[in-house]
């Protein structure tokens, strides 16, 4: 063990330990975190292109939602959690209109199980948002769900992003295929 100008210094051996599950850990999460991606050191995938704003006819329907004056923070724009709880309203009520999902007494329910938003520009209070909807990917048992906020009027989006459902059994949360009638709606927001 030794000490530089009185600050601990690990031994060789420790120190190597230490960067090897430095390294392990970064390496696990970087695929998460997108870090490695993004710099192009994943064998095989190529650097992250820079995310825009989407413009209306990407997405198939839309829905317009009232904004609250308790959705601005304190910076005057709608906090960042409020267009998580867009997305969830804008799809599903789209499926509650077109009768595919009853909340009530249904026995298949989609849980959220990955969620994901860029921002682009800010939306306040008291404007209305139009939430368009598209469908990206049909599993068995899941959807991959992409909503573009818009403020009304405007033709790029002000942040998108994806929530992706399984439909799982409502009493065993066990994973259930799409029924034919939920399918057909999904495939005309393709």
């Amino acid at each position: 063990m030794g000490r530089l100008q009185g600050v601990f210094v690990a031994p060789q051996h420790f120190r190597v330990g230490i960067l090897e599950i430095a390294r392990f850990l970064l390496e696990s999460q970087a695929s998460h975190l997108g870090w490695l991606r993004k710099t192009g050191k994943i064998k095989g995938m190529s650097p992250q292109v820079k995310i825009h704003a989407r413009p209306r006819s990407d997405y198939r329907v839309f829905r317009s939602i009232s904004t609250r004056w308790m959705d601005n923070d304190a910076y005057g724009h709608v906090n960042n959690v409020v267009y998580y709880s867009w997305f969830d309203t804008a799809v599903n009520a789209h499926l509650i209109e077109q009768g595919v999902l009853d909340i009530h007494q249904g026995q298949t329910i989609g849980l959220v199980v990955e969620t994901h938003c860029n921002y682009f520009s800010p939306l306040a209070f008291p404007q209305t948002v139009d939430a368009g909807i598209k469908v990206a990917h049909c599993g068995t048992s899941s959807v991959r769900y992409e909503v573009g906020l818009f403020a009304q009027g405007q033709d790029l989006s002000a942040a998108h992003g994806h929530f992706v459902h399984v439909y799982v059994d409502k009493v065993t949360r066990r994973p259930k295929p799409l029924p034919p009638s939920l399918i057909q709606i999904l495939e005309s927001l393709q």
